[in-house]
């Protein structure tokens, strides 16, 4: 597979299995009728994730995820930027693990890849229940 880890943080360890993560995101795209391409995942803090906000994106705010897409047809390919300063806020204000927490926001990020969208109501009901479905692989 082509998935890569990347922590961007100075001593920051891994925080989730990759094989784990790795397998969860082959089963989704199995599931999607999707193909890997390449994606990278990226660890950052809340400093750096709203820096790329406001340049990239022109929003003022924090945000677990930013995702890149790079996909062609059917190829899922792209970036993952995720907070996990946010990530941990996120886990503590819904009172879950923050490993599960993380590992929903990188399907998150997979299923934006994957052609899914959160910009309204009934978007965002279809990606968190596409985000269950696939956590239930844990």
């Amino acid at each position: 597979m082509k998935i890569h880890f990347f922590h961007d943080v100075i001593g920051q360890s891994a925080i989730v299995d990759p094989i784990a993560v790795r397998k969860l995101i082959a089963n989704l795209l199995r599931k999607e009728g999707k193909k890997l391409g390449e994606i990278n995942i990226t660890f950052t803090s809340n400093k750096h994730i709203l820096e790329v906000n406001r340049r990239f994106l022109n929003h003022n705010y924090y945000t677990d995820i930013i995702t890149f897409n790079s996909c062609v047809k059917n190829v899922i390919s792209g970036d993952l930027l995720i907070s996990i300063d946010q990530v941990a806020i996120n886990a503590r204000k819904y009172k879950i693990d923050r490993e599960r927490e993380l590992i929903r926001v990188i399907l998150h990020g997979i299923l934006h890849l994957a052609g899914y969208n959160d910009s309204n109501e009934n978007e965002i009901k279809v990606i968190r229940k596409k985000e269950d479905t696939y956590l239930c692989g844990l």
